[in-house]
């Protein structure tokens, strides 16, 4: 997670898990000790934001970015300017957490001056049992569209295959597999497996990627 670089774009199909990593990532940077940024891009999805869980984010010391008007009800369909601060300042660990298709992409745009080769990473999370994402010409599929809007390049993959509270080494294993396909088509590394904390213990030692153990913090037990 150190290695990353300190720009951190999380992009994944609807359903994938995105924000749920995006939150559990930018917490676990700040318990680190980084200054921590994250930005909620998502202007497509209404639901599951990760800026529905600032007050907890905040608790970490994590700032948070949105398009949200604090107070309000409402989302402008625009992006704070507020974005700029921790693109620029340096001092910051930034997560962007963007919309989970081409469209949503299309935010990233606007910030193409900031996104140069390795200055930052552009992560996808992948949730092998969802129905866009479960083949591997549809995950190629979705990384590519999403490639050519962003104007930015997937640096790694993150295999965050589940069934939420539901979810089994099995599923795992299988969304390894197809990652590890991506993996070698496209030539980039799997760099997490993200994996609810009860299975995580349970799994092999010798998996490409770094095992996040995670919280389901965007939903509540009764979801």
């Amino acid at each position: 997670m150190l290695k990353d670089n300190r720009v951190r774009i999380i992009i994944g199909h609807y359903g994938s898990g995105k924000t749920e990593f995006s939150i559990n990532y930018a917490i676990e940077l700040a318990k680190q000790g980084k200054k921590v940024a994250l930005a909620d891009l998502d202007v497509v999805n209404p639901y599951f934001r990760s800026r529905e869980k600032h007050k907890l984010l905040r608790s970490y010391g994590i700032e948070v970015e949105s398009s949200y008007v604090e107070g309000s009800g409402t989302d402008l369909p625009s992006i704070s300017a507020a974005i700029l601060g921790p693109l620029q300042n340096e001092s910051y660990d930034f997560v962007m957490d963007v919309g989970g298709d081409s469209m949503g992409a299309r935010t990233l745009g606007r910030y193409q001056e900031y996104l140069v080769d390795g200055k930052y990473d552009m992560f996808c999370v992948v949730n092998a049992n969802r129905p866009e994402t479960q083949t591997l010409e549809g995950l190629i599929h979705h990384i590519r569209s999403i490639e050519t809007t962003s104007r930015a390049k997937v640096t790694g993959l993150i295999n965050n295959t589940h069934m939420l509270r539901y979810t089994s080494v099995e599923d795992i294993l299988r969304g390894q597999e197809l990652c590890s396909l991506a993996s070698k088509e496209l030539n980039i590394p799997i760099k997490y497996i993200s994996v609810i904390e009860s299975v995580a213990k349970e799994l092999p030692n010798d998996l490409e990627g770094e095992i996040l153990p995670i919280k389901m913090i965007m939903r509540e037990d009764w979801m």
